[in-house]
């Protein structure tokens, strides 16, 4: 990463670390999420994978999102239920320079 961290990265780091679930505004609208990748996408820019549980969404809700930080607005993180879909290993392309993954870097520290 060349640029530090934005505000909003750093939250979602912590989420993914801690298990906790992020509420926040995308693309106008209220997301409720359980973020599992963290890092930057192809261009460079900041971006997570997450599992969208509930919320506001344009197409049927659980599902996984891929989310550029840079559209984030209102992100809080807060406890609750560990929500997560099928498995991401073969699809995954959200995040291209992964930071930290929840199932390789904190649920095999476990």
């Amino acid at each position: 990463m060349s640029a530090m961290p934005s505000r909003t990265y750093k939250l979602f780091r912590k989420a993914i670390l801690a298990e906790q679930q992020v509420t926040c505004i995308y693309e106008g609208r209220y997301r409720e999420l359980c973020p599992h990748i963290i890092g930057t996408n192809k261009m460079g820019e900041e971006a997570v994978l997450a599992w969208q549980f509930g919320g506001e969404s344009s197409g049927p809700l659980p599902q996984w999102r891929c989310l550029k930080l840079a559209n984030i607005t209102n992100a809080r993180t807060r406890d609750g239920h560990w929500h997560e879909g099928g498995s991401h290993r073969t699809t995954q392309t959200c995040v291209s320079n992964i930071d930290l993954d929840i199932n390789v870097h904190v649920r095999k520290l476990r």
